[in-house]
C-alpha cells in the first residue's frame, strides 16, 4: 500500500505563487507515474501535472507554463510549484499515484483558493 499526504494549500492573491507538497510512504515499488489532480465545485476532476519514473512531465494547456511538477526522492516528496495563479485555479488539489493504467492511490487533498 501507498500513503499520500498533501500540504501547502491556502489562500493566495492572483498572480501569486504556492508550492504544494506530497509526502509519500509505503511501498512505491510498482509506481510508474505520479501526478496532481484538482477539482473545483461543479467542475470535472482535471489532471494538472504528471511525472513518470523516467522524469518525463506533462501538463494541460490550462496550467502549462505556470505549474511545475517535481520530486525529491531522498525526501520521498512530490511537489507542485504553482506560479502566476488565477482565480480559476481555485480548487481542491490531490496527489495521486499510478501503477500501470490506473490511478490507485490518492491523498486527502489540500485546498487552494486564489483571490482577485
Amino acid at each position: 500500500q501507498v500513503q499520500l499526504v498533501e500540504s501547502g494549500g491556502g489562500l493566495v492573491q492572483a498572480r501569486g505563487s504556492l508550492r504544494l507538497s506530497c509526502g509519500v510512504s509505503g511501498s512505491i515499488f510498482s509506481i510508474n507515474t505520479m501526478g496532481w489532480y484538482r477539482q473545483a465545485p461543479g467542475k470535472e476532476r482535471e489532471l494538472v501535472a504528471a511525472i513518470t519514473s523516467g522524469g518525463s512531465t506533462s501538463y494541460p494547456v490550462s496550467v502549462k507554463g505556470r505549474f511545475t511538477i517535481s520530486r525529491n526522492n531522498a525526501k520521498n516528496t512530490l511537489y507542485l510549484q504553482m506560479n502566476s495563479l488565477k482565480p480559476e485555479d481555485t480548487a481542491m488539489y490531490y496527489c495521486a499515484a499510478k501503477r500501470l493504467t490506473l490511478w490507485d492511490y490518492w491523498g486527502q487533498g489540500t485546498q487552494v483558493t486564489v483571490s482577485s
